[in-house]
């Protein structure tokens, strides 16, 4: 019943089987977290966010026209729910790493069995997490979840050229912040 398409359980639910729903909760359930995450940056909100996310697209599963992709659809819906959850709560965007911040990098690089790929994975990591939750997602969508440019587009609500600039600025920026967390890294080593 899991290799059935969205559409499959998307018609079963509107024909009254509630329970068709619980297949398209599993298959999105691991990257509506990571997309909540990547916005509020806790976890706790971010599971209440994926919750309401899925109960809001269950709801409005008769809106759902299908011109875009169910994923690209319910995405929206949780990049929309993370961002009016923070606005709503008049939050200012918390740093999940914000104690590794006060410490440094530098401290989980001290292990001088730490490998180079070890060390890279850490620069890399903190170079990412130091980006506004916007370019996050739309990195992790690209380059992890391998979304088109187009489906981003319309995930977050830009047009396909946005995407396109903020993809190359945000290389250009993960570039530099690599490049300078990778010598304090370097240093501190």
């Amino acid at each position: 019943m899991q290799n059935k398409d969205d559409w499959y359980y998307i018609k079963r639910v509107l024909e009254g089987d509630p329970d068709a729903y619980a297949p398209l909760v599993e298959r999105y359930k691991v990257m509506v977290y990571n997309i909540s995450l990547k916005v509020v940056k806790r976890p706790e909100d971010a599971e209440e966010i994926a919750q309401d996310a899925f109960i809001k697209a269950y709801r409005s599963l008769k809106s759902f026209k299908g011109d875009a992709k169910f994923s690209t659809w319910l995405y929206r819906i949780v990049w929309n729910s993370s961002v009016s959850y923070l606005r709503s709560k008049k939050r200012r965007e918390i740093d999940a790493n914000a104690g590794l911040d006060k410490i440094g990098v530098h401290d989980h690089a001290d292990d001088k069995e730490m490998d180079d790929e070890e060390q890279k994975i850490v620069v890399l990591k903190k170079a990412t997490d130091s980006l506004p939750a916007d370019e996050q997602m739309i990195i992790t969508l690209y380059y992890y979840r391998e979304t088109g440019i187009d489906e981003i587009a319309r995930i977050m609500n830009l047009s396909v050229s946005n995407v396109k600039v903020k993809l190359f600025r945000i290389r250009k920026k993960l570039r530099d912040l690599i490049e300078k967390t990778g010598r304090n890294v370097t240093q501190a080593g």
